[in-house]
């Protein structure tokens, strides 16, 4: 399978595939990287893919040429993250923004 696949390091979730020769890339929690406009989800944890219906709400976050973030609340524990995906704003909560990683 690995090798009809193409020898992939991550699902396409990016989560790294035991054995595979993963390096993991410079990434923040969502929820701290409120300097930059736009940015790439690189990881949703598996922790995130068992919550009923999360990931397939989280799976529009993985295109990066349909997500830029739109705002978010002042920071707080339990703040909400704002992105805009195809134009429309979605709030992420404080569960999955601590834990979805991105990089610019």
């Amino acid at each position: 399978m690995d090798r009809v696949l193409g020898g992939p390091t991550t699902c396409p979730h990016g989560n790294p595939i035991p054995g595979s020769d993963y390096h993991a890339p410079d990434a923040t929690r969502l929820v701290d990287d409120r300097g930059r406009a736009a940015f790439t989800v690189s990881r949703i944890p598996e922790e995130l893919e068992f919550t009923p219906g999360l990931l397939d709400f989280l799976e529009c976050l993985l295109d990066p040429a349909r997500v830029t973030r739109a705002g978010s609340r002042p920071r707080r524990r339990m703040a909400t993250m704002t992105v805009e995906i195809d134009g429309r704003h979605v709030g992420v909560g404080s569960f999955a923004s601590a834990r979805i990683l991105v990089t610019a």
